[in-house]
């Protein structure tokens, strides 16, 4: 049997973990055996906190509503309830980005929370929608639509029966109450239905 050799296999994956491993603290930049022992914990540790990422920054907007809300004299779970009463949906990502950028919408927004609390706005009033738009808020009143006037039934155009497929024809004498039309044949049905 022929030898095999795999020496260029072996530095070739050493050196892809090594490669993958630069940057990381003492042998385990420098040595394969704790590189690749470090890299599948990196691994673990990326998979872990991609879900969490999404857990902290969500954290994070709430602390940020807050402290919007406290400056406006609410809590936020008041805020939160508030919001839900009146038929206000907006992510919390949302609420941040206006609690920082536009503190005079916040504002109007824990107006309507407030309003929502008292039950001066409820969810269930389809005819008013509260829209917040560069810190106004708006009164939309759906408008009725009218009921749709249907056309009066056109007269049928006369059409070329030579030019429709047999199947057509059938169905067509048939609504005219011809009697055999399903064993006619396309000449007779053309008579039939003239």
């Amino acid at each position: 049997m022929t030898r095999v050799k795999n020496g260029v296999t072996t530095k070739a994956r050493h050196k892809k973990v090594l490669k993958a491993a630069r940057g990381y603290f003492g042998s385990k930049h420098r040595l394969y055996k704790t590189a690749k022992e470090q890299l599948m914990h990196s691994g673990q540790y990326a998979f872990r906190d991609r879900k969490q990422k999404k857990r902290d920054f969500r954290k994070l907007w709430i602390t940020r509503i807050n402290a919007a809300c406290r400056e406006n004299e609410i809590s936020y779970s008041r805020f939160i309830e508030g919001l839900t009463k009146a038929g206000v949906d907006i992510n919390r990502k949302m609420l941040s980005e206006i609690a920082i950028n536009d503190p005079k919408a916040f504002s109007e927004l824990v107006k309507t929370a407030k309003e929502g609390l008292e039950g001066k706005v409820k969810r269930e009033d389809k005819t008013v929608k509260n829209e917040i738009v560069k810190g106004t808020k708006k009164e939309v009143k759906e408008e009725k639509k009218e009921p749709v006037k249907k056309a009066a039934p056109k007269k049928e155009e006369k059409q070329d029966l030579s030019t429709l497929s047999v199947a057509e024809l059938k169905e067509m004498a048939a609504k005219k109450g011809v009697e055999g039309a399903s064993k006619m044949k396309k000449a007779e049905l053309l008579e039939a239905l003239k």
